[in-house]
């Protein structure tokens, strides 16, 4: 228990009052000049007037109001800025269900404020700070295979090489409508161009702690796994029913096996009412574990990783978007929702030149991104993209998975 700052200010008392003790000479008591005196009863004065507070707490004190101004005036600035550019998107969508044509007056085209003041200074006082609930472990391979053993006596059949997994992806991305060209790229922007089937975000490049629940070529998370499950489940049906119907011995058991875990997985997926909230939290659970267990499993992952894109492919042509998406508008898709990754796509180029990313994300999104603060329009942040697939894509992983096709 700290003491209080009354017992403090009590306690340094007696030093204050040593102050203006008289000084001792030849053991007579004698008086302080009235100078000194004058400035020891003001010090005292300013002593009890701050509630015994140190010099330290005092400065700390200063600088925090200083602060406070600063990043209140800047938070009445940017609320009213983020506030704008929500009413502009409510507007667009308006607009989009009603068929009628979107301008640049349909957009924010200032720059979101940035905040460039002083930072909140230190305490130098012990403060008493709330408990934080200990954060939830992020579940790597070993756990989602072990979570599909647990709830399904499932364990998903691993390729005999990346090289397998590579080739089973692209004729089944092929054949489902992806091009080489959004596989491979994409493939590179989300791995660098050298992610194994089972990379996961975090664990690559020697990095030793999982970030994210997001896996393989196209960064799935449990929630896109819950998801596909769920909306695409029955392609996926469709196509295991195919290959078991091709397979014969104890293969064709083992693959007819493997459906009926498919079949059960996808009823639970479609359990729960058709949104991204009810799918996260199945995701957060062992039950989706076991589900984004299939993205490591030769005959499901590839199917997942496919619908992964073929989703927002499928999404741009239902709204009536029917030139082919290149592989970074595809990406802005996959990175921020089909919705929102329309709206850039459809952009004609001289607006790209001119919108702001800011619109298309939320206020704590976008101060914590600093690509898309640095490349601070649509125009800019697709071209930083196409910039890092062609890097990327000389790569070995990105190479082998063009080999594939």
């Amino acid at each position: 228990m700290h003491p209080s700052p009354i017992r403090r200010a009590l306690t340094l008392v007696p030093f204050a009052l040593v102050l203006l003790a008289p000084v001792a000479r030849g053991g007579d008591a004698e008086a302080l000049p009235p100078a000194v005196s004058n400035a020891k009863a003001q010090l005292l004065s300013q002593f009890f007037a701050q509630g015994g507070a140190s010099p330290a707490v005092l400065e700390y004190r200063r600088k925090l109001q200083e602060y406070q101004a600063v990043r209140g005036a800047f938070d009445a600035e940017a609320g009213a800025y983020w506030t704008q550019i929500s009413e502009k998107r409510r507007g667009r969508n308006a607009k989009r269900r009603s068929g009628q044509q979107i301008t640049l007056d349909d957009y924010v085209l200032e720059q979101a404020p940035l905040y460039n003041g002083p930072k909140r200074p230190v305490n130098p006082e012990p403060e008493e700070t709330p408990e934080r609930p200990a954060r939830k472990p992020l579940p790597v391979a070993a756990d989602l295979v072990r979570a599909a053993q647990d709830l399904y006596q499932f364990t998903p059949q691993r390729p005999a090489s990346e090289v397998e997994f590579k080739r089973v992806y692209a004729r089944y991305a092929l054949a489902s409508g992806l091009t080489r060209e959004q596989a491979v790229r994409v493939y590179s922007f989300e791995t660098g161009g050298t992610g194994n089937y089972d990379v996961q975000a975090g664990i690559e490049h020697g990095g030793k702690r999982a970030i994210s629940t997001a896996m393989g070529y196209n960064q799935l998370l449990t929630t896109n796994s819950v998801e596909l499950l769920a909306e695409q489940g029955h392609e996926f049906i469709r196509a295991l029913s195919e290959k078991v119907a091709q397979t014969s011995g104890p293969a064709r058991k083992s693959l007819d096996y493997k459906l009926s875990v498919l079949k059960r997985m996808v009823a639970q997926a479609k359990s729960v009412p058709d949104t991204w909230s009810e799918h996260e939290k199945i995701g957060d659970t062992a039950q989706g574990w076991a589900m984004h267990a299939m993205v490591l499993d030769i005959d499901i992952g590839p199917m997942l990783q496919t619908h992964k894109l073929l989703t927002s492919v499928l999404f741009a042509r239902a709204k009536g978007y029917t030139r082919p998406l290149s592989a970074a508008e595809l990406e802005m898709m996959n990175l921020t929702g089909d919705g929102t990754g329309l709206d850039m796509v459809t952009m004609p180029q001289a607006m790209r030149e001119q919108v702001p990313t800011a619109n298309f994300f939320q206020r704590g999104g976008y101060e914590r991104n600093p690509v898309a603060i640095r490349h601070n329009t649509v125009a800019k942040l697709l071209a930083v993209t196409d910039a890092r697939m062609d890097s990327n894509s000389n790569n070995a992983g990105a190479r082998e998975l063009a080999a594939a096709f």
